[in-house]
């Protein structure tokens, strides 16, 4: 039986897979993990009422997976913090423009209760923007 090489090695000997080489690198990896669960899993209750968002939070969690992808590898550029900064906070006022901007707090609730999910994600959003940009002046 032939063997499959299953290394992240490429030709020329260098790792493909790059982790994060600081605390706040991997605290933005798992707030990017969080939202991106957070509007997946959600998309089927929306569709209930909109297909189209419905849609955009799978591409929008199809989109913070994404970006993670290309963070763990050596193809990550220091540009591209300013590109996670730029879709987190893109994502958390898509969510007032969909939601309405009748109240910031009002937003946050269904009903008479909390919505858990949606503090969530844009807590994740928040604080992924912050490590962003504290990654990106932080590797000049």
């Amino acid at each position: 039986m032939a063997q499959v090489d299953t290394s992240t090695t490429t030709r020329s000997g260098r790792s493909v897979l790059s982790l994060p080489d600081s605390l706040v690198g991997y605290l933005a990896n798992d707030l990017a993990v969080i939202t991106a669960i957070i509007h997946i899993l959600l998309a089927p209750q929306v569709l209930g009422f909109s297909q189209t968002l419905a849609i955009l939070f799978v591409l929008n969690g199809l989109g913070f997976l994404g970006g993670i992808a290309i963070y763990m590898t050596d193809y990550w550029r220091r540009e591209l913090y300013l590109v996670a900064a730029g879709y987190a906070i893109v994502t958390f006022l898509a969510f007032f423009f969909f939601g309405g901007f009748e109240g910031f707090v009002s937003a946050f609730y269904m009903g008479d209760s909390l919505n858990w999910n949606a503090v969530g994600a844009k807590v994740a959003e928040v604080l992924l923007a912050v490590c962003a940009l504290y990654l990106y002046a932080s590797d000049a």
